[in-house]
């Protein structure tokens, strides 16, 4: 094999990170507003590593409601009026 096609094990780890943290984000979302369909879909294509690309496609134009980044800011608390 030509050794300029194998990617050095760095980039392998950060395509893991990657791919994990959208792959959780996904399920958690489908998860918590209760869309199963997604959440299973999710699920199965674990054995299919899209790199992230069904996640995000899901988050920004599937999931109900919108998932907007500033979601992803769970720590802050919210402000009451």
């Amino acid at each position: 094999m030509n050794p300029a096609i194998i990617p050095p094990p760095i980039v392998l780890y950060l395509f893991a990170i990657w791919t994990i943290c959208w792959k959780g984000i996904a399920l958690w979302h489908a998860a918590k507003h209760n869309q199963k369909k997604w959440f299973i879909a999710i699920i199965i294509l674990i054995l299919f590593n899209t790199m992230g690309t069904l996640e995000i496609v899901y988050l920004f134009f599937y999931a109900k409601p919108k998932f907007h980044i500033k979601s992803l800011v769970f720590w802050k608390k919210k402000e009451t009026k």
